[in-house]
């Protein structure tokens, strides 16, 4: 069963399960949300801190990010505690290159960058995803 809240998943991955795999559920179950309240709903709760400090600044990410991005109307104020920001950088990417540090360095969204992570440009796209409004099928 796919968690239903961004700190369900938080959970989840704090009890063993794979990090990539639990956070893909979640932004499916999060794409699939019927409304944009029930959306908001998903990244509200606050997960619980972590040992893991990656982990903690992640969460904080990926829920401004889905919020800026899907337009919620606001952004849920737990992202902003300090400790969803990391003291050193973090290159997602197994043995980042110089070229590829400076790419991700470029490439990152803000709310990613401003926590210290450096990631890819769309780093939460799926590929059931939502389709963008000037398509027509």
């Amino acid at each position: 069963m796919r968690p239903n809240t961004l700190a369900e998943a938080v959970h989840r991955m704090e009890a063993g399960l794979p990090r990539d795999v639990v956070l893909a559920e979640f932004i499916d179950t999060f794409d699939l949300g019927p409304t944009d309240a029930a959306r908001l709903e998903m990244v509200e709760q606050e997960p619980l801190l972590s040992a893991d400090e990656k982990l903690n600044a992640l969460v904080g990410a990926i829920a401004e990010y889905l919020a800026k991005q899907r337009r919620l109307g606001r952004v849920p104020a737990w992202v902003s505690d300090p400790s969803r920001r990391l003291a050193e950088p973090w290159f997602t990417t197994a043995f980042p290159s110089p070229a590829m540090r400076e790419y991700l360095t470029f490439a990152s969204p803000a709310e990613f960058a401003s926590r210290n992570i450096f990631t890819e440009e769309r780093p939460l796209r799926r590929a059931r995803g939502p389709r963008p409004e000037t398509e027509n099928r």
